[in-house]
């Protein structure tokens, strides 16, 4: 995290860069040079800075207001600094003569904040998980000294800016950890009513109406925000991820609105056998409204911005991490190239891989980037990123996504728990009591003793195997029958904790999941692990309690109380 107004020191003349919210183009965090100090009250400090991703917001919610109300607003100001999750990365860059400094930002919203697996899809207000808003700047300096009309508070004869955004697929859906490899997939919406009882038919018609509703209010927010909108999807059409796919693509379908386009794209399908250059097929596919959506650009002769962004292209995978990474770069690198041909940098045919030196700082600045967010997200470097750093994808790259993956596992399922609780916490989506004695739920442990003795057992008969390893035999069949022992011991346990492998992934605790997991309303759930033998009955349970509920806590809806999980368990 690094603060919105900190200063970046990076030449020996004491110039700096200062992060400062353009009031000609307020949704862009753009990069000036200054040798000077600004000083923002708390009050304009509130106000320029995006609301979205100051994540300290809640946290200073007492300052701002006395701020607010207070006569004395200046005795506040040190004490008010918005601070911003995301990257920051400016590389420089010698071509041809000229001087440029190329700079990458991202800006991740603390709207629905979370880890991989426990914050999916939208909220009620619009608000999807894993939401970032990626700026590619390119500083250009003059050729030769001083221009005509040129700005002498700046050595840039150019300014240009391209931005991004990514944010997960805006439906009511989730997966869900038990322990194996692949989650369930869970999505909370059903279209087709037949069959069904009249109180199922009205819950599917009111959770279909809140998934409409949210869904146009997250598509309504981007365009109000960046103009049009291109939503790129690139979700397999087939297997585990076809179900999200064809729930996406049928609400889009129910839309009309005017500034938004769908464009799918089946990345794995299309660039299957390491055809990676193939990603070349949706720039074209695209290229249209790119054209159309510009990118900002500023001559140091003009001013005021000769042209401003009209659009922006909003891209999502299942995690918008791995694929989504991969085609931002070839967006961003096809933008840069038209950024560089029309300040004259490059001539007209030429491209960035032209260049060693300017692809490889652009490729290392993308895959750098990457990697943060997929480790602020799924708490792993990004897969793929050879490609982004190399420009082609090798066995050692799969070497390694393999490793990452495991990663991601093994945190995704046993520590993300306690993360997600803090990202909650310094949002402000869980707000502690102040009587201590309401918090033991989050030291208790209210499982069962059976399932919080499996572990142990499994434990000591992997310890009693390892121990026989190192005892004396008289024959090769003296210790078979003690190894016979434990093994078995051992696999009954194992087996027993993937039957009931809900129980064991380390859930978040402030903002339990309780009536995600155990949802049995309408929609689709492609299995149903983890939940023990008698998991049916179970669910059933569950399932009479929130259907005759009739009163819902914190006033909230049923349906938002399915998708945020805040009903607690009993």
């Amino acid at each position: 995290m690094v603060p919105l107004y900190q200063r970046y020191s990076l030449y020996s003349d004491n110039d700096t860069y200062i992060f400062v919210p353009e009031a000609a183009d307020a949704r862009n965090l753009t990069i000036h040079r200054s040798s000077g100090d600004i000083v923002l009250s708390p009050l304009k400090r509130r106000t320029q800075a995006d609301d979205r991703f100051f994540w300290n917001r809640f946290l200073q919610t007492r300052l701002i207001e006395s701020a607010t109300s207070s006569n004395e607003t200046s005795s506040w100001g040190p004490y008010i600094l918005p601070i911003l999750y995301g990257t920051f990365d400016l590389r420089p860059i010698f071509l041809h003569g000229r001087q440029m400094q190329l700079c990458l930002i991202s800006r991740r919203s603390r709207y629905r904040a979370g880890t991989r697996y426990f914050r999916r899809g939208v909220d009620n207000d619009g608000n999807v998980a894993n939401f970032n808003e990626t700026e590619q700047i390119l500083l250009i300096e003059g050729p030769s000294g001083l221009s005509n009309g040129f700005n002498p508070e700046s050595n840039y004869s150019s300014k240009f800016s391209f931005v991004q955004i990514r944010g997960s697929i805006p439906l009511f859906w989730s997966e869900l950890n038990t322990l194996r490899y692949k989650p369930d997939l869970q999505i909370m919406e059903l279209d087709n009513t037949v069959g069904l009882d009249p109180l199922c038919i009205s819950v599917t018609l009111l959770i279909l109406a809140m998934q409409q509703e949210a869904l146009i209010g997250h598509l309504k927010k981007q365009t109000s925000t960046y103009g049009a909108v291109t939503l790129v999807n690139l979700i397999n059409q087939k297997g585990h991820e076809k179900p999200v796919k064809d729930a996406y693509e049928r609400h889009m379908a129910q839309l009309e609105l005017p500034d938004v386009k769908y464009e799918y794209f089946d990345f794995h399908n299309e660039c299957r056998k390491m055809r990676w250059d193939r990603i070349s097929l949706l720039v074209d596919k695209i290229q249209d409204d790119l054209d159309n959506n510009g990118y900002f650009t500023q001559h140091s002769s003009d001013s005021a911005p000769s042209r401003l962004q009209k659009g922006i292209v909003r891209t999502n995978c299942m995690d918008n991490l791995d694929r989504t990474n991969v085609v931002q770069a070839t967006i961003a690198k096809w933008t840069l190239n038209k950024q560089l041909i029309e300040a004259g940098v490059l001539s007209p045919g030429a491209g960035v891989d032209d260049f060693e030196t300017l692809s490889k700082e652009f490729r290392e600045m993308w895959a750098e980037h990457a990697d943060a967010i997929s480790a602020a997200y799924a708490g792993s470097g990004a897969l793929k990123s050879d490609f982004t750093r190399t420009n082609k994808r090798t066995h050692k790259g799969l070497l390694e996504d393999g490793v990452k993956s495991v990663t991601r596992y093994l945190k995704n399922t046993f520590l993300d728990g306690t993360k997600q609780d803090a990202f909650d916490l310094i949002t402000g989506a869980w707000i502690p009591r102040k009587n201590p004695a309401a918090s033991m739920f989050l030291v208790a442990d209210a499982r069962p003793v059976i399932i919080r003795s499996v572990p142990a057992a499994a434990s000591f008969s992997l310890f009693m195997i390892c121990a026989g390893l190192t005892l004396p035999r008289t024959s090769d069949y003296s210790l078979m029958y003690y190894f016979l022992l434990w093994f078995i011991i051992l696999a009954a346990a194992l087996t027993f904790m993937i039957i009931h492998g809900v129980q064991y992934v380390a859930w978040p605790r402030l903002n339990p999941l309780t009536n995600i997991i155990y949802y049995d309303g309408p929609g689709y759930r492609s299995a149903r692990n983890g939940m023990g033998l008698k998991a049916t009955a179970h669910l059933d349970v569950h399932k009479q309690k929130w259907l005759g509920a009739g009163k819902h806590r914190r006033g909230h809806s049923v349906t938002e109380e399915v998708e945020l999980g805040t009903l607690k368990k009993d």
